[in-house]
């Protein structure tokens, strides 16, 4: 696959920044889910499984609303189809305010789900786009540049709402053991309240930036042909014709769950431990900022000295032995390790992009949308997570041990489940990337 030829580089600048501004506005989103997890876990009085059912919520809409996103676009065009994503978005928002006045679970998730369904078709729009604005030889680089905006619009994002959401929440959980029922409610009502200016504010902020991206200069752009299409003399007429493509997809679906997990959990973690919210609200950011270093470094070193194919083995390898750190060790450099998360993961979404898309033409947009299927690993892996925790805590509790020491050990032992995801990981990175392609 190659870009458009006839847009010239050097009007390329402008677009790209819109482009980073979009990834900033869906970053900003995204990763507030590491404040709402244990706010939701608090106000709605839930299990560590059923509090992460808000990454769930947030990532299914990729598999719900992927391919109609991508026949969205094929009507609309890219411009429209982000214009119309963030319209949704902020009308998710919005949804947040009946349901912090009813204090419903299904409600949020409700919110969070229409969200995601906006950040689909920006996704679906976005990723592709900004891939073959360029070479695609430095799309990584392109695709590292708006990691950057997306992670620091996210540590943005989870250090406001983590003061807004989880403040004072410690006092609060304590207060709930032994304050009467309705004593209870009104706390926790008084707590669910919080959401409602800040999503406001969003909803405003969102509209208001969807009918500005109408008239902003975003050229048309369109995958070249496919110049590996020909077998016996036929031309390829199938997604289905292009194993690496899907190998692709079972990769991102694995490296979003590792994501997700590496920045949702690890404020609930910290919290696990027993380091009180106030301190525990910073640790998201930590992951995220070990992202940001990272993209720069990719940005830097992409493609001028190190391949997209090297960055995702390195990657790979490096989340590896991070699994293993996290899982045997404790206390505050057990948090350190899960923040280190953010360097394996940084380069592994700009490397697999490229390397899926390569070769397939006509069919990207299709591709693309079921990339962006692929996001649904931040609705299954994360929750799978929280089961191994929940399961862990049980049998600990079972054998007569406190429930603080359960806690802690119990949600050391879930990050077991980062280990096979790396694995497929790199098996991509060496090989699965070569599968069906003529070398």
């Amino acid at each position: 696959m190659a870009y458009n030829k006839t847009l010239p580089s050097n009007n390329t600048l402008i677009p790209i920044l819109i482009i980073a501004g979009l990834f900033f506005i869906f970053g900003f989103v995204t990763w507030i889910n590491g404040a709402l997890i244990p706010f939701m876990k608090t106000i709605n009085e839930l299990t560590s499984a059923q509090s992460l059912l808000v990454a769930s919520a947030s990532y299914i809409s990729f598999v719900v609303m992927a391919l109609p996103a991508s026949y969205i676009l094929t009507k609309l065009g890219y411009k429209k189809g982000m214009s119309l994503g963030l319209v949704i978005m902020g009308a998710g928002a919005l949804i947040f305010i009946p349901a912090a006045e009813s204090r419903t679970y299904w409600l949020f998730l409700t919110g969070i789900f229409v969200q995601g369904t906006g950040m689909t078709l920006l996704q679906t729009a976005s990723n592709p786009y900004i891939t073959i604005l360029g070479p695609i030889e430095s799309a990584a680089k392109r695709i590292s540049i708006m990691g950057i905006c997306n992670k620091v619009a996210g540590a943005l994002g989870s250090l406001i709402f983590g003061s807004i959401l989880l403040s004072g929440i410690d006092e609060i959980q304590e207060k709930l053991s032994v304050v009467s029922v309705a004593e209870k409610a009104k706390l926790l009502n008084t707590m669910a309240d919080s959401v409602v200016v800040p999503y406001i504010t969003m909803a405003i902020v969102l509209f208001i930036l969807g009918l500005l991206i109408l008239k902003a200069p975003l050229p048309d752009v369109e995958a070249a042909p496919i110049e590996e299409a020909k077998e016996g003399g036929t031309t390829k007429t199938s997604i289905f014709q292009f194993p690496h493509l899907w190998l692709g997809v079972l990769t991102l679906f694995m490296y979003v769950g590792v994501e997700v997990i590496a920045g949702d959990t690890i404020i609930a973690y910290g919290i696990s431990l027993g380091f009180p919210a106030a301190d525990a609200k910073f640790f998201t950011t930590f992951t995220l900022l070990a992202m940001v270093a990272t993209y720069a470094l990719g940005a830097f070193l992409i493609p001028k000295y190190i391949s997209q194919t090297s960055a995702l083995v390195v990657s790979a390898v490096l989340g590896i032995v991070l699994s293993f750190c996290i899982v045997f060790s404790s206390g505050f450099l057990s948090v350190l390790f899960v923040a280190a998360l953010g360097i394996a993961n940084a380069l592994v979404w700009p490397a697999i992009w490229p390397l899926t898309l390569k070769g397939l033409g006509k069919f990207t947009k299709t591709a693309s949308a079921l990339l962006v299927m692929a996001i649904s690993g931040g609705a299954v892996i994360p929750p799978l997570y929280g089961k191994l925790v929940d399961i862990n805590k049980a049998d600990m509790l079972a054998l007569g041990l406190s429930e603080k020491f359960a806690v802690a050990n119990a949600s050391t032992e879930g990050y077991w489940i980062l280990l096979p995801c790396y694995i497929f990981i790199l098996f991509y990175a060496l090989a699965g990337h070569k599968v069906g392609l003529k070398q």
